[in-house]
């Protein structure tokens, strides 16, 4: 596990964004851990985490022109990756959208940079996908391209099929989608602290109930 991913662990623990127990997922399952992107919630974390983004994407060789924000959540995101982005030499515009479209003033469902060339959706988790297709719809009804998908957290576990919500949006739209940090991530962060290693035996158990194996091609 890079040195970034593992700091990025550290970092979401001591915010107590990740934590450990028992806790309930919206699909009703009991999960030993819970991840809340949520807490990032004062400055410090938000630059933080911005540089995590933007680390991430410029490990990942994504080819990209533009950030993109989904409503709500992205739109912090967003801004601190770009501005993240910027401090590493590389100054590129975002967007995001409104949940309704405005009629006056600018109008339209975009606010910030038109969307044009190569665009990356930012978001802190894939669930059901809805986000996303909403974005990849809108990025293409603009005239541009989703270039790819970037999450905080990549759970590796099945939706409703044998697929993981993230597998699923990569097979539909045909573009990549990058975590800063997966279950596997997990798991040997877990491993390398002895003062988790309670942990480590659920979180292990979960993942051989629910999991999903990385599927060729996928990154």
């Amino acid at each position: 596990m890079s040195d970034f991913r593992q700091d990025f662990l550290a970092f979401a623990l001591a915010r107590e964004v990740l934590r450990f127990g028992e806790f309930v997922t919206k699909a009703g399952r009991e999960t030993p851990y819970f991840f809340n992107a949520g807490l990032f919630n004062d400055g410090d974390s938000l630059r933080r985490l911005g540089r995590f983004y933007a680390e991430t994407l410029l490990a990942s060789g994504i080819g990209c022109d533009q950030i993109f924000g989904p409503a709500y959540k992205g739109i912090t995101l967003a801004a601190a990756m770009v501005i993240a982005l910027a401090e590493k030499g590389h100054n590129l515009p975002f967007s995001f959208n409104r949940k309704e479209a405005k009629d006056h003033g600018e109008g339209g469902v975009v606010v910030g940079a038109p969307l044009a060339g190569r665009v990356v959706i930012v978001d802190d988790v894939i669930t059901a996908g809805t986000s996303v297709r909403e974005s990849v719809e809108l990025i293409r009804a603009q005239g541009a391209n989703p270039a790819g998908v970037l999450i905080a957290l990549d759970r590796m576990e099945r939706g409703l099929g044998d697929r993981s919500a993230v597998q699923e949006v990569r097979e539909t739209y045909g573009i990549p989608v990058v975590a800063i940090a997966t279950l596997d991530d997990l798991m040997a962060f877990l491993a390398g602290r002895p003062e988790l290693h309670a942990h480590a035996a659920a979180v292990a158990a979960y993942r051989a109930r629910y999991g999903v194996e990385p599927r060729a091609g996928n990154g």
